[in-house]
C-alpha cells in the first residue's frame, strides 16, 4: 500500500514486535488496524489494532495457495493478496468477504496507485499489470530488458514507477525509477550485488513517503535503506541488529510514522517462522 511518512529519525526505533508464528507473507495497514498474512491453510490473515497491537480477528482466504504479498486500499476498504501458486489475486473486505481474479502470470509484489487500482509485478514475464479493484485488466507494461527479476513496483504521483529488482542468481541488484510507459530507466541506485551502502543483496520490497523518498527492504543484507526522491543513498533506517531473522516486506503508516517490517526465520531452504516488527521512523 502506498502510504506516507515524514522521515525524522536517523535510525528507526523498535516500537513493538507482533507475535511469532507461521512465516509472514505480507503486512499492511487499513484504518486503525494492521493486517498480517501468514503461511497456513486457514485464518491466514490476522488483524491487530494499531494502539495496543491486540489481535482483533482472523480472516480466511478461500482457495488460497502460496501467497506472495499483501496490500490494502483505504478507498475500497479492502486488502489484496497475491497468490503465486494459483496465479491470482484475492480481495478481502474488512469483514472477510472474498473474491478473486486471474492474473495469468505468477504475481509477486503488489501495490495500489492513486487511481485505487492494483499494480501487480510479475517477475518471470517482467511486467507490471494494472487491474481495477474488481479484477478488470486495464493495461500491462513490459519492463526494460535490463530489469531482471523485478520484485515490487510503486507508482509515483507523476505516473512513473519505483521498482526493485535482482534475484539470487543475478549480478545486478537495483532500485530504479521507470518511465510512465514502462520503457525507460530514468534513475537507479545500486548495481553489482554487495553489502556496501550503495549496494544491495536482493532488494525485495518498497515503501514511498509523501516526499517520494523510498524505503527499500534489502533481504540479503538484513536491513532497510532510505533513498532520496532522486534515488540517492541517505541512510539505513533499520539495521540487522534490530532484526532477529530476515526481512522481506514493508508497510508505511503516515498517521503514526510507523514502518512495519516482516521478519522471517530461514532454515532448511524454507521459511519456518515469522513475525512483524514495528519501527518508529
Amino acid at each position: 500500500m502506498l502510504m506516507y511518512v515524514l522521515s525524522l529519525c536517523t535510525v528507526g526505533q523498535v516500537v513493538r514486535s507482533l507475535p511469532e508464528g507461521e512465516p509472514v507473507r505480507g503486512v499492511t495497514s487499513l484504518a486503525d488496524e494492521v493486517y498480517v498474512l501468514r503461511e497456513k491453510e486457514l485464518d491466514q490473515v490476522e488483524v491487530y489494532d494499531v494502539v495496543n497491537y491486540r489481535l482483533q480477528r482472523r480472516l480466511t482466504v478461500p482457495n488460497g495457495g502460496r501467497f506472495a504479498d499483501m496490500t490494502s486500499c483505504e478507498h475500497y476498504r479492502c486488502v489484496y493478496i497475491a497468490d503465486d501458486d494459483v496465479e491470482c489475486m484475492h480481495r478481502l473486505d474488512v469483514q472477510g468477504a472474498a473474491t478473486q481474479w486471474a492474473v495469468n502470470d505468477r504475481p509477486l509484489g503488489i501495490s495500489v496507485n492513486a487511481a485505487h487500482n492494483v499494480l501487480v509485478t510479475s517477475r518471470y514475464v517482467r511486467k507490471i499489470k494494472e487491474f481495477s479493484s474488481h479484477g478488470d485488466l486495464l493495461r500491462e507494461l513490459t519492463l526494460p530488458d535490463d530489469v531482471i527479476n523485478p520484485h515490487h513496483a510503486i507508482q509515483t504521483s507523476n505516473g512513473q514507477f519505483i521498482l526493485c529488482h535482482g534475484g539470487l542468481n543475478n549480478k545486478v541488484h537495483r532500485v530504479c525509477k521507470i518511465s510512465a510507459d514502462g520503457r525507460d530507466i530514468i534513475q537507479s541506485h545500486g548495481g553489482q550485488r554487495g553489502s556496501r551502502s550503495g549496494q544491495y543483496n536482493r532488494p525485495f520490497h518498497l515503501a514511498v513517503d509523501d516526499n517520494e523518498s523510498v524505503f527499500v527492504v534489502d533481504v540479503g543484507n538484513r536491513r532497510v535503506t532510505l533513498l532520496s526522491p532522486t534515488l540517492d543513498y541517505e541512510r539505513h533506517v533499520v539495521s540487522r541488529e534490530a532484526l532477529k531473522w530476515w526481512p522481506n516486506r514493508l508497510c508505511l503508516d503516515i498517521s503514526r510514522r510507523h514502518l512495519y517490517a516482516t521478519d522471517n526465520e530461514w532454515k532448511y531452504a524454507t521459511h519456518i517462522a515469522g513475525r512483524v516488527v514495528v519501527f518508529s521512523v
